[in-house]
């Protein structure tokens, strides 16, 4: 019995930090990795680079070909911010 008592503690702290810092990183990934996959040609988007464009190429090596002030960039679909392009979509509330 003292056996188990010496080691919870470190079971605690394993639980914990799986609880905190493991889980959400992980459904971080899987929302940006769905956001990536549901992109489609004309989105506005914003890269992590922060250049604003427009989505005119998907292709299926993971790459994507954005129309911004400078031209045509090829960019890779992870590149693509989903928190800013999310933002930069969201519908603009009037102020009164």
């Amino acid at each position: 019995m003292e056996q188990i008592q010496s080691f919870l503690p470190i079971i605690l702290l394993f639980l914990v930090m799986y609880l905190f810092l493991i889980r959400p990183q992980m459904k971080k990934a899987k929302q940006e990795k769905q956001f990536a996959a549901q992109l489609k040609k004309g989105d506005k988007v914003i890269t992590t680079g922060g250049i604003h464009g427009r989505v005119l190429e998907l292709n299926d090596d993971g790459t994507c070909v954005i129309e911004c002030g400078a031209g045509k960039i090829k960019f890779e679909r992870a590149a693509i911010s989903m928190e800013r392009t999310v933002k930069l979509n969201a519908p603009v509330k009037e102020k009164k």
